[in-house]
């Protein structure tokens, strides 16, 4: 949709609002409602959000080493711009427009800390060097017949899983559980998050899914919308899902998967793939993976950032170690 056509459908929508949302350093979604006439005010979607999103945990907790904001800076608004490209229309929301947007310096320019951002200048380097990034994701999460309430209320243990025990691949729990997988299906492709596969995984509630691949930042958006989409439409099932590395001990934990290509500019050739290779590994390939292999340990903050993800970690459990 041109930027006209999508200021007309925020005009005529019968709720008045608009649905906006940045990403965290940890991943996670943040954002507000604004009213439709103030996005309508923003002619070229620039406008201000509060850079807290930078300076606190998942929980909440604000870092006490922070350079870019904390209490030595009282937390203010910083310049943001929304990306009218990521237009959506949320369906579980009487399809309510939908925007992500970014964190730019006073000057306009990419802020450094804000992960879109940050991930838009990786790609740029990859172009650079001849390259276009297509990659998609698979999560795994859990499901349980709670609410945020009774989870607390149990301390978060014996939750009970929408399927009690251990049946992964199982068509007879997809048809049990049909409306809601129906739901996750045909909602996220609404919402332009499309699946191509959705399954049961090897655990008590645990489902699969893995999303369309795309360009690199397309994919990036995907998958964190689709987290916090799933949450959504498990809610309205009586369902609470949780994408948590290591829900219990005694259980597989929940990993993914990120599948990664590196095509030539005009996005037509494979330049991971080599006929006359005994494997079809291209060079290129090779060495991608010979310096993901290299990287790894300085990257496996990012894969595992908290104590729970350590504990997924383990041998005989499902996950790398």
């Amino acid at each position: 949709m041109t930027t006209q056509e999508i200021f007309r459908y925020v005009k005529n929508h019968p709720s008045g609002k608009v649905k906006i949302a940045y990403v965290d350093v940890d991943g996670v979604l943040r954002g507000k409602y604004i009213a439709a006439e103030k996005f309508l005010s923003l002619s070229n979607g620039e406008t201000t959000f509060c850079d807290v999103i930078f300076g606190w945990d998942a929980s909440d907790v604000a870092y006490d080493n922070g350079k870019y904001t904390g209490w030595h800076t009282g937390y203010p608004d910083a310049p943001a711009r929304l990306d009218f490209s990521t237009f959506r229309k949320i369906p579980w929301e009487n399809d309510l427009p939908f925007f992500l947007g970014e964190i730019i310096d006073p000057d306009g320019n990419p802020a450094s800390v804000c992960p879109r951002q940050l991930l838009k200048k990786v790609q740029a380097d990859a172009r650079a060097e001849g390259f276009t990034p297509f990659f998609s994701q698979e999560f795994e999460w859990f499901n349980f017949q709670e609410t945020p309430h009774t989870a607390q209320q149990k301390n978060y243990k014996d939750m009970q899983p929408i399927t009690p025990g251990m049946f992964g691949y199982s068509i007879l729990r997809t048809t049990l559980q049909n409306p809601f997988f129906n739901d996750l299906f045909d909602l996220l492709r609404k919402f332009d998050v499309p699946i191509e596969g959705l399954h049961t995984e090897t655990g008590p509630g645990v489902l699969e899914a893995a999303i369309q691949y795309s360009n690199v930042i397309e994919a990036a958006d995907r998958a964190t919308l689709f987290k916090t989409s799933v949450k959504e439409i498990a809610y309205k099932h009586g369902i609470m899902a949780t994408f948590m590395a290591k829900i219990s001990e005694n259980l597989p934990g929940c990993g993914g998967h990120v599948h990664q290509s590196l095509w030539d500019k005009s996005g037509k050739k494979n330049l991971f793939y080599a006929a006359n290779d005994q494997h079809h590994m291209s060079d290129v390939m090779k060495s991608y993976v010979a310096g993901q292999l290299f990287c790894l340990p300085h990257l496996l903050p990012m894969y595992a950032p908290t104590i729970n993800s350590y504990k997924r970690l383990v041998e005989g459990a499902w996950a790398p170690t």
